[in-house]
């Protein structure tokens, strides 16, 4: 599994990613970073293997997603499925997903399913 996080080969487009990221990811990453939610540790754009997840809790093996419109098409869904398979199959990672919108709107939802995700692994 270690030899999963982080490659080189995505190094660079994690970088771009971390200091190019959207405003959703922004504030969602104000919410996550200093271990503000149950003390659980997230790192922001993880590489595992050839994908890179928005936030990623090594405690928990758990990916958190953000989608913004761009993922409102069949072939990013398959893409997005596809992915999420990758993450549970290779790397027992398991992928929560939510819209932008849920950022500015109910960030509750988001904590409390990482919360009830948790409890779920306990």
């Amino acid at each position: 599994m270690k030899d999963l996080m982080n490659v080189s080969e995505t190094k660079r487009n994690r970088k771009s990613l971390r200091n190019s990221g959207t405003s959703a990811e922004a504030v969602l990453w104000t919410v996550l970073k200093n271990r503000q939610v149950e003390g659980l540790k997230f790192r922001r754009q993880q590489g595992v293997g050839p994908y890179i997840v928005d936030f990623y809790c090594p405690e928990l093996r758990l990916a958190i997603e953000l989608d913004g419109q761009v993922h409102i098409n069949t072939e990013r869904e398959e893409h997005d499925n596809a992915r999420s398979e990758y993450l549970a199959k290779v790397a027992g990672i398991t992928v929560l997903r939510f819209e932008n919108k849920e950022v500015f709107c109910n960030q509750g939802l988001i904590i409390s399913s990482i919360c009830e995700f948790k409890e779920s692994k306990k």
